[in-house]
């Protein structure tokens, strides 16, 4: 009997941990459909071609229909707004020598997070960036 309670305990332990990376993760894959999970992609690989021109037109087209656009639209831009002013401050400190370095660390994290970004939004997952400015809520 105690075997059975263990199994049942364990087994809703199971359920519990896969109910609750659902929302992490992002939602189960039959919710987005396969345009909503491409235009999502689209954002954040504009973002990385465009800077913030591609991201804030596809977000303004899309953004009143497709709410996983919406979403990954604003996080796109949002970087690429964040991008666009460590380039600035980049360039401003180029003076002291400092902004070489600061503009190949920005090249570099712009790359590689719009990369993830771009996996994330073509599996339907929520991504958000780790360093981003929230202008646009």
């Amino acid at each position: 009997m105690d075997d059975n309670v263990q199994a049942g305990q364990s087994g809703a332990g199971g359920a519990g941990g896969e109910q609750g990376a659902g929302p992490v993760g992002g939602p189960p894959a039959g919710e987005l459909s396969q345009d909503s999970k491409n235009l999502g992609m689209l954002c954040h690989l504009l973002g990385l071609l465009t800077n913030f021109i591609g991201p804030l037109i596809l977000w303004l087209v899309k953004k009143d229909t497709d709410a996983y656009v919406d979403e990954q639209g604003k996080e796109a831009l949002n970087f690429q707004i964040t991008m666009a002013l460590a380039g600035i401050v980049s360039a401003a400190t180029t003076i002291i020598c400092v902004g070489f370095i600061l503009g190949i660390i920005t090249v570099i994290a712009n790359v590689v997070l719009s990369i993830m970004a771009c996996v994330a939004a073509s599996k339907g997952e929520h991504y958000r960036y780790p360093v981003s400015i929230r202008l646009i809520k």
